[in-house]
Formats: C-alpha cells, structure tokens, sequence
C-alpha cells in the first residue's frame, strides 16, 4: 500500500493495513495487520503505530520450521530522499548512525506501508533464530536431530587449524 505524501492531511491519517509478506528470511502464514497513525511535519512524515505477524522461520540448529508471533511498535520518522541530495550528500551513502536508527526515506512523494512493514520485521528478527532456547540442533556427523534422538557418531575431529598445535605437542613429547 502506498500513501501519496500531499494527501495525508494536516491533522493526520489513520490507516490499517493488511498486507501478505514475504522475504528470503522468512514468510507471513497469514496477513500482517498494522495500525498506522500518519502525521506530517513539513516535508517529515512520522509514522507511529503497531504490527501484528505470525511468521514462519527456519531453526538455524535443527533447520526445523516453526512459527513465531510478533507483536511490535512502529515508530519511524520519514525524510525526502531528495532532501538529502540537495544538501551535498548522496543519499545512497547516506550512513545511519544509532540514533537515527527509526528513520527511513521516502521518494516521489510517496510511502511504500508494504516496504515499512517488511522492514520492520526484518529488523526485529533474530539473525540465528531458535525454535526453542534448548533446541540441541543435528549431529555434524550423520545429521541426525539431537532434539528427537541420540546417535553414536564420535566427534573427535580435530579443527584443522589446531591440527599443528597437536603435532608441536606430540614432537615435544617425543
């Protein structure tokens, strides 16, 4: 859903948004559902709301699917990418420091809502997602699931790079 920046009125726009996501990080199972507040401030645009998703990720142990719901505030102060150019700087090299981390740009006199709503889950999911704190994760080895079963592989494989370390220990033994 995009807004059109010249119509959000003076005293603000309400919008709900129901948009189906999905990124190469994970997928909606269902719509996300926002509530949005749009208010302008010369060319700002603050956009203070809340999102709702239940989304679908893979266990970065057990490679395992699972569903995790997220409820998030939204808060974001939006600049003219044009703005930006115009004042020297490139708005492409244009680095955000930590407390300009709720403020995104928008250009031809629109906001994308789909592309807010993405970020903002993208940014609020974990790098190394866990389907559970305890999730033991798959055996190096024959990749069987820790978390349903055991296996009798032995691990005794040595990081190839302390591979010299045991060998100067073996030579000083001798």
């Amino acid at each position: 859903m995009k807004i059109l920046i010249e119509d959000i009125p003076e005293e603000g726009l309400s919008v709900d948004v129901t948009e189906k996501i999905q990124t190469d990080t994970f997928s909606a199972v269902s719509p996300v559902v926002s509530h949005l507040e749009l208010h302008k401030q010369g060319s700002e645009v603050m956009v203070d709301g809340d999102l709702d998703a239940d989304i679908e990720l893979q266990c970065s142990r057990c490679l395992k699917d699972f569903r995790l719901r997220m409820k998030l505030p939204v808060n974001v102060v939006y600049h003219p990418l044009e703005e930006i150019a115009e004042s020297g700087g490139h708005a492409a090299k244009h680095a955000l420091h930590h407390d300009e981390m709720d403020m995104g740009f928008y250009s031809g006199g629109e906001l994308d809502l789909n592309q807010l709503l993405t970020e903002q889950l993208i940014l609020n999911t974990q790098m190394k997602p866990l389907c559970d704190e305890q999730c033991k994760g798959i055996c190096p080895v024959c990749g069987t699931d820790l978390n349903t079963g055991s296996c009798n592989c032995t691990q005794k494989e040595i990081d190839p790079r302390l591979e010299v370390l045991k060998k100067l220990l073996s030579d000083r033994k001798e």
